[in-house]
């Protein structure tokens, strides 16, 4: 993850440049956790308060703020709005109507539980099919993890599916689409039946959670299943690669529920 920067590091010129959006920028509070971005700051600025995020347009992830920068007009309102993007000197900021909100608790029993099925359904209705955007294709992104055809489809996904991505205030939001791919209508849900897990859901209960969601009830057991096989390698892979401090829990996860496939389908 790149150094967080804060506001005042800005060149002048790219402060400027973003108050001819905002007006004056009266005071910047940095976001510690969450956004793999250089930058991540709530303004409080003329027009009201702004979360802005981005970094460096050579750096490892400026092709994710181009991403969120281009589907962002087509996403429903359960994404904040952008406002606006400044590319200067070198940065690249994206300027982000400002959601105030707490992240759902996915343990069992949880009231939280019933606004995220809900979000689930809503998008895949108004997200299918997806808009006329070029993104990447699930199948192509998963392509050594999965069959293609079992993925494949023509929903707009979101594919991040922490919980720090959902903010729960006044109604359900849902943040940072900076992965968007074209796929199965299903998938989403299961990248949030597998949090569930982590959560402390059993997997038996994670799926009859999920079934309440339409796309994942007509999901084919067989692509279900090599799913759940696939996340399981892609977790392990990251383990290797990378370890964080997340990555062994999921992969317990991960493979939890690939398990709890196996035996139902040895009956």
């Amino acid at each position: 993850m790149p150094r967080r920067r804060h506001w005042q590091e800005l060149p002048d010129a790219v402060r400027r440049h973003v108050e001819h959006h905002t007006g004056t920028v009266r005071a910047a509070y940095s976001v510690p956790t969450g956004a793999s971005c250089d930058l991540a700051a709530v303004l409080d600025t003329d027009i009201g308060r702004i979360f802005c995020k981005g970094g460096e347009t050579d750096g490892p992830t400026a092709w994710l703020y181009r991403n969120e920068a281009r589907v962002n007009p087509y996403l429903p309102e359960v994404a904040p709005r952008l406002r606006w993007t400044v590319e200067e000197q070198g940065w690249l900021l994206l300027g982000f109507e400002y959601v105030a909100g707490r992240h759902p608790d996915l343990g069992p029993e949880s009231p939280d539980l019933l606004p995220v099925v809900q979000l689930l359904s809503s998008l895949n209705r108004q997200l299918t099919p997806a808009p006329p955007i070029p993104v990447q294709r699930f199948a192509d992104r998963w392509r050594d993890l999965i069959a293609s055809e079992l993925v494949d489809g023509d929903t707009l996904l979101h594919t991040d599916m922490t919980p720090r991505n959902f903010l729960l205030g006044d109604r359900l939001r849902l943040v940072d689409w900076s992965s968007p791919a074209r796929g199965a209508a299903w998938i989403d849900t299961a990248f949030m039946l597998v949090r569930l897990i982590r959560a402390g859901h059993e997997p038996a209960a994670a799926e009859a959670w999920a079934r309440q969601v339409p796309a994942w009830a007509h999901a084919p057991d067989e692509a279900v299943n090599a799913f759940a096989d696939g996340l399981v390698r892609l977790w392990e892979r990251k383990q290797q690669a990378v370890p964080g401090p997340h990555h062994g829990p999921l992969l317990d996860a991960a493979s939890q529920w690939r398990d709890y496939r196996e035996r139902i389908n040895a009956r």
